[in-house]
Parts: C-alpha cells; sequence; structure tokens
C-alpha cells in the first residue's frame, strides 16, 4: 500500500501477566476513514493509544508517514486525539479551549483567532466562541473536541468512541456530520467503537478485533457479507452459526448433513470435499421460514417481536437449537408455537472459520 500514511509493525503490548496485543500489523491509508471495531477488552482503544503515544508498545513499531514514531512523546506526533469525555477546559469558553494547542505553539493571536474562526464554521459552531462548556449541549460539546483536534490540521486525528455519550438520534447526525468533515478535509480518521451500525455507516474500512489480534480487515461489505470467521459473522450482524457435515458435492453445490437435516451450501471445491466438517455463518434477513421442508428444516416459533420495522423470530430446530429470522414488516400469520420450515438459499451460506474449527463454538 504505497499511500499509506499511518503503519503499525508487530505491535505487541501486555499489561502485567495479560496479554492485550498480539503482533498487530496493519497499514493505513492516507485520507481513508479506518474504523477499530470490537467488544470491550479486545484491544482497539490499547492500539489507539500507543499510536497516540500515550502508551508505549513491548514490541513493534508506530510508523508514521514513513517516520518511526514509536519513542516520540504525544506532542511529537502529527496525530490528534478526540475522547468520548470530550475533556474540555471547564474554565475556558469555546474559542480559548480550541485555541489553546495553538497558543501553545506561541502564534500571534490573530491568527489564532482567524483559525479558530474557521474551524468552528467548519464544526457548525460559528456564534459559540464566548460560550462555557456547561453552557452547551453534549453534541456542541463533542463539536467543540473535534475543532480543538483538527484545528492544528493534524496528519491522523484518533476517535476513541467519541459519540457514546451521545443519544440515539444525536449520535446517528453526528456519524453523517463527521464522515462529510473527514471527506471535506482529507484528513486520515481512526475510529474506534463497539457499535456495528456505527462502523458500517462511516468506514472506508473495518478492522475487526478479538482477543488482541486482528480477525479481519476489509469493507464494510466485505466483513459483512463475507466474514471470514464465525466471531466476525456473530459481531457484526449476528448471523445464525451452523455447523455439519458434507455428504454430496456437484459442482460448486454441496449437501450439508446435520443434527436435524440436511441443506445446500456454495463451497469452492478447491478447499472443501467429502466428509469434511464445515462452519457455515447464515445473516438472519437471509433464513427462510416456510410450510414445506423440502430443502429446509423442521421447526418451531418460539419467540416473536417487532422492532424498527422488522419482525424477528427466534425458532427451535428438532435438536433444541435455535435460528434467529427477520424480515421487514409485521406478520399476523407468524404465530409462537406454529410448525415451520427453515433453511436459505445455497448462496445465502457463508463457510467461515476456514483455516481452524474452533471446538468451544455452538454447533448444530
Amino acid at each position: 500500500m504505497e499511500d499509506s500514511i499511518l503503519e503499525l509493525k508487530g505491535i505487541e503490548k501486555s499489561f502485567g501477566s495479560s496479554e492485550v496485543l498480539n503482533g498487530i500489523d496493519l497499514k493505513i491509508k492516507k485520507g481513508e476513514f479506518i474504523t477499530f471495531l470490537g467488544s470491550s477488552g479486545c484491544g482497539k482503544t490499547t492500539t489507539l493509544r500507543i499510536i497516540a503515544g500515550l502508551e508505549m508498545p513491548d514490541k513493534g513499531q508506530v510508523i508514521l508517514e514513513g517516520r518511526d514514531v514509536t519513542g516520540l512523546e504525544p506532542h511529537e506526533r502529527d496525530v490528534n486525539t478526540v475522547f468520548q469525555n470530550y475533556a474540555l477546559f471547564p474554565h475556558m469558553n469555546v474559542e480559548a479551549n480550541v485555541g489553546y494547542a495553538l497558543k501553545l505553539r506561541r502564534m500571534p493571536k490573530p491568527e489564532i483567532k482567524e483559525k479558530v474562526k474557521k474551524i468552528l464554521e467548519l464544526v457548525q459552531l460559528s456564534g459559540y466562541e464566548k460560550r462555557m462548556p456547561q453552557e452547551l449541549s453534549g453534541g456542541q460539546k463533542q463539536r467543540v473536541a473535534i475543532a480543538r483536534a483538527l484545528v492544528n490540521n493534524p496528519k491522523v486525528l484518533l476517535l476513541d468512541e467519541p459519540l457514546g455519550a451521545l443519544d440515539l438520534q444525536l449520535r446517528r447526525a453526528m456519524q453523517l456530520e463527521l464522515k462529510k468533515l473527514q471527506k471535506k478535509l482529507g484528513i486520515t480518521f481512526l475510529y474506534i467503537t463497539h457499535d456495528q451500525e456505527e462502523a458500517i455507516n462511516m468506514s472506508d474500512r473495518i478492522v475487526v478485533m478479538n482477543k488482541g489480534v486482528l480477525e479481519q480487515i476489509g469493507t464494510p461489505d466485505e466483513v459483512y457479507n463475507h466474514p471470514m470467521s464465525s466471531y466476525v459473522a456473530t459481531f457484526v450482524g449476528n448471523a445464525n452459526i451452523v455447523r455439519g457435515k458434507i455428504v454430496q458435492i456437484q459442482g460448486e453445490e454441496a449437501l450439508v448433513e446435520i443434527s436435524t437435516g440436511k441443506i445446500k451450501v456454495i463451497i469452492d471445491p478447491n478447499r472443501e470435499q467429502i466428509g469434511q466438517e464445515i462452519t457455515i455463518a447464515v445473516r438472519a434477513e437471509n433464513i427462510l421460514v416456510c410450510e414445506e421442508c423440502k430443502e429446509a428444516l423442521p421447526a418451531v416459533i418460539l419467540e416473536k417481536s417487532f422492532s424498527g420495522g422488522q419482525l424477528r423470530m427466534v425458532i427451535g430446530l428438532e435438536d433444541g437449537k435455535e435460528i434467529i429470522a427477520s424480515r421487514y414488516g409485521i406478520d399476523s400469520h407468524v404465530q409462537i408455537g406454529q410448525k415451520v420450515c427453515v433453511g436459505w438459499k445455497p448462496a445465502d451460506a457463508i463457510i467461515v472459520d476456514r483455516e481452524e474449527q474452533n471446538d468451544e463454538k455452538e454447533t448444530f
């Protein structure tokens, strides 16, 4: 990746006996909006702190525009950070908060004033210069924090769950604003979140982390529609995970036997063979619920709920395992206790965990 602005090489980090990062290698492109996505404790915030210079890695290098900055102090790196708690100076007004870093650089006052004015216009806070932090809403405080981080025109902006303290409606509005702002400025944004919807809506690429390693790196489409592991499939979109054995292959289509029946999937004939156990992921929206069980599995509807325009069904298979299915609209014909059949189109079954099977995963 020749146009990379930031590179992580073999980053390792432990706190005491707890390993937090295990050999992180990543190249980030100039002008890219890249999101680190993962559950709490996966190592994403530690990675950000190492890039910012707030933590030192035990091993590895942080390369910024071809320069090794691993040993440099935070103020010596051309990166800035926006935190979830805003970290505004309570005794300073908006103008002073945003211009503080420029003041430390001994920039002339007229120049500071002009730069602050322009960046506040950019984040839609013109006229708020004299407001104190306690006079601002949560969304306005977040804009001030972003303006303060951007006023120095950093090479990379690090954002550690910056919208986490906002309510849902404001958070979605700020997602759109941040994305527009990033495209307008052309600055590389490295964003940290555990919210899959946020990552999918905003990112050029998503880095899915799990237990200190990078599970998958790809575009939102690649991560959602082509997950490489059962962890990615379930964390990004809550897919159903099914395990079975291939009993028949015809071209790229295979018949897979699971504990409650047989069903078809698309395979790679060069990688899968008869007798092989495979793990597949099927998105809830791709689960077909029907009355006939030809190429489908007998089941019963256990629960149903309606939210956000979607009907969500929990469907029990004959061996007691559960499948989640969803579709748009309220379906009055679906009743709890109703006997149905569930299946999917072969192309909607994604083979995951190809390199190694994890025996601890719940299987069908």
